[in-house]
Order: C-alpha cells, then sequence, then structure tokens
C-alpha cells in the first residue's frame, strides 16, 4: 500500500533514470542501516520450502529473480535479495565502462503497462562490479549477465565475453551471455552459429580448467523467427550450454494502445512489459518442447501477474525473472507471486491434471 499510495506516485512523476537511481541510492541507504536489510526481509520475503527450487545445481529458495538491467553493476544484491527475489541476474556488464546511449533513452508506456529503452548497456565495467561482488553477497544467488564494448572490432568480441568470464568466475553464481543489442539488426538478434560459438568455447574451455562449476546460458531475443529459437535450442543441445534465457526486449510494435505520435517520440528500442508476455511464453513453449523439458529455462518478458508467472512456467520455464512488472508493481508483485506459487494447488486443480 504504501508504495503504491505514496513512492509510486513520486517516483512516476520522475523521468525514468532518475526514478531508478533514486531506488538504488534509497536500497543501499536502507543496506547500510543496522537491521535494514533484516526489516525488508520481514516485510517482504515469503519463505515456504514449496517455493524452494535446485536448477543446474543451485539451490534458489524461490524461483523469482530479477533481469538484468535493474542493479546492473552489483550494487544491492543483497537488498534485492531481503526484497523477496529467489536471486538476482546483474549486468550487462562490459569489460570497460562505458556510458551508453544519449538520453532519453528509457521512457514510459503506462497505457500499455510498457518501457522502451535503448540504453546501450551503460555501466561502471569489471573492476568496479569486481569490488563490488568482492564484498560478498551473503547467500543470495548472484547470476551475471556479460557484454562486449561498443564499437570494437567483431574479431575482438569473443576476448571481451572471456575477460568478464574469467575475472568474474570466482564471484557469481552463474553467467547469462547476451547476444542481443539495441540497434535491432538480424544480426544482433540472430547471429550465426560460428559466431556464437567463437564466444562460447572460450568461455567452455576456461570452465573445464576450474574447480567450482559455473552454469552458462545464452540470452536471446523474442524477435528471432520460430526456426531461429530452434537453432538456437539445438545449439544449446550440441554444446555445453546450461540453458537458456528467454527472452530479451522486442523492437516490434505490434498491438499497442499507446498512440502513434507518443511512439514517434519515444522512436526506437526494445520494448518489455506486458505486450511482451505471449511472445515470451511462445518461445519458452517452443524450447521446452524441442529439448523434451531437459534444460533449465528461465523465462522473462511481460510478467506482471501471479497468472502471467504461473503460465510461464506452465510453459517450461525453470526459473522466472522480472523487470517491468517490479518496475511498475513494486516489491508486492514479488511477494503475490511467492504467496500464489506457496499456496496449496486446490483439489480441483489436482484431479484435472493429465486430464488430457
Amino acid at each position: 500500500m504504501i508504495y503504491e499510495k505514496i513512492i509510486k506516485p513520486i517516483l512516476f512523476r520522475l523521468p525514468i533514470e532518475r526514478a531508478h537511481r533514486l531506488t538504488l541510492i534509497a536500497l543501499r541507504l536502507i543496506g547500510m542501516v543496522p537491521g535494514g536489510r533484516w526489516l525488508l526481509r520481514k516485510s517482504h520475503a515469503v519463505e515456504s520450502p514449496a517455493l524452494e527450487r535446485e536448477v543446474f545445481g543451485i539451490r534458489f529458495r524461490n524461483p523469482v529473480g530479477l533481469a538484468a538491467g535493474f542493479d546492473v553493476d552489483g550494487d544491492v544484491c543483497n537488498e534485492l535479495s531481503a526484497l523477496g527475489f529467489g536471486f538476482v541476474e546483474i549486468g550487462t556488464l562490459t569489460p570497460r565502462p562505458q556510458g551508453g546511449n544519449p538520453r532519453p533513452r528509457v521512457f514510459r508506456l503506462q497505457r500499455d503497462r510498457a518501457t522502451v529503452n535503448r540504453l546501450g548497456f551503460p555501466n561502471r565495467g569489471l573492476e568496479r562490479a569486481q569490488g563490488k561482488l568482492r564484498e560478498g553477497h551473503e547467500g543470495t544467488v548472484v547470476g551475471c549477465n556479460i557484454g562486449c564494448n561498443a564499437a570494437i572490432p567483431p574479431e575482438k568480441v569473443p576476448a571481451d565475453y572471456l575477460k568478464l568470464f574469467r575475472n568474474l568466475y570466482q564471484y557469481v553464481d552463474y553467467f547469462t551471455v547476451n547476444i542481443n543489442c539495441d540497434n535491432g539488426t538480424r544480426e544482433c538478434q540472430a547471429p550465426t552459429t560460428g559466431r556464437l560459438l567463437e564466444i562460447l568455447e572460450p568461455l567452455f574451455d576456461f570452465r573445464r580448467g576450474q574447480n567450482h562449476y559455473r552454469p552458462i546460458l545464452l540470452k536471446i531475443s523474442p524477435d528471432l523467427t520460430d526456426e531461429e529459437v530452434d537453432r538456437m535450442t539445438d545449439l544449446m543441445i550440441d554444446t555445453p550450454l546450461d540453458g537458456i534465457v528467454a527472452v530479451s526486449g522486442t523492437h516490434h510494435r505490434d498491438g499497442l494502445t499507446t498512440s502513434r505520435q507518443a511512439l514517434a517520440q519515444v522512436g526506437g528500442g526494445r520494448l518489455g512489459g506486458a505486450p511482451l508476455k505471449q511472445r515470451a511464453v511462445e518461445v519458452v513453449r517452443r524450447i521446452h518442447e524441442r529439448s523434451h523439458g531437459t534444460y533449465p529455462i528461465i523465462g522473462v518478458g511481460g510478467l506482471m501477474t501471479p497468472e502471467d508467472v504461473r503460465e510461464m512456467l506452465q510453459a517450461g520455464a525453470s526459473l522466472v525473472q522480472l523487470y517491468t512488472g517490479f518496475v511498475y508493481e513494486g516489491p508486492r508483485l514479488v511477494r503475490d507471486i511467492c504467496r500464489s506459487l506457496a499456496a496449496p494447488v486446490p483439489a480441483a486443480e489436482k484431479s484435472g491434471e493429465g486430464a488430457e
């Protein structure tokens, strides 16, 4: 209620990036106060054995994570965990700091409960994130979404991914290889298998020599054709990839209620939020069916309600991630999802299972 009545109206009067910065500052301050995280946990987190999951060898206290892009540099992982998230994915990180694209570059489409961003992966770089992660994350499961710096020659792209992977290997629990970018070209959305293997194989080689196993996932675009989704799934099956994160934002604008004039003012970028849910669920279901349910999938895209999350899990996702839903609904959404998932399944639903 406090978020809906007080915090949200204030944040939504501000430009979205400024509201985001204020949220991170507030979380950092709470984390600095003795007992601050405990208070967040008591007021927001839902604890239940029914929520626990073991996926790619990692124990998650619940299946609801925060997608990359919110805590880019790993500043407030522990505070976000205290808000009830079962895991937090930081990034997208690049080896060197970069400022991203010119502002304004993030927009709310409130009529569609959506956002559009063309951020360009702004982050403070490897050394800054490494310093924060070295402080420890107190049992919080932390994933790292890795990318490459802008405007580097194609032959140096694999080296950027490997540098991040090697230097952060001991500090995070899993990695997501982000092959998406903000320009919407087909090469960004669906690179060839050869180009992907140039990025992935050095990571597999490095991992083989380590004492601890870090899962490697691939994040894919919803704008792939069904045939391209199949190709990415086959790549997962044929290589040591551990799973897929589906999906990132879309460059499509189909079915929006926001006026054309408003969309023209916003311009290009990746759309996330409610309009993305149907395609995200379709992609997850397709991957699940093609891989015969034997590979973990993290489902993300347009999850705005507990019902959306249930639909994603039923489609075959092992875990889910929130982003735009968290922006619009606040921490209450995480709590409501976890309560819904922890609730006993009604007898009528149980008797209907497998009825087909």
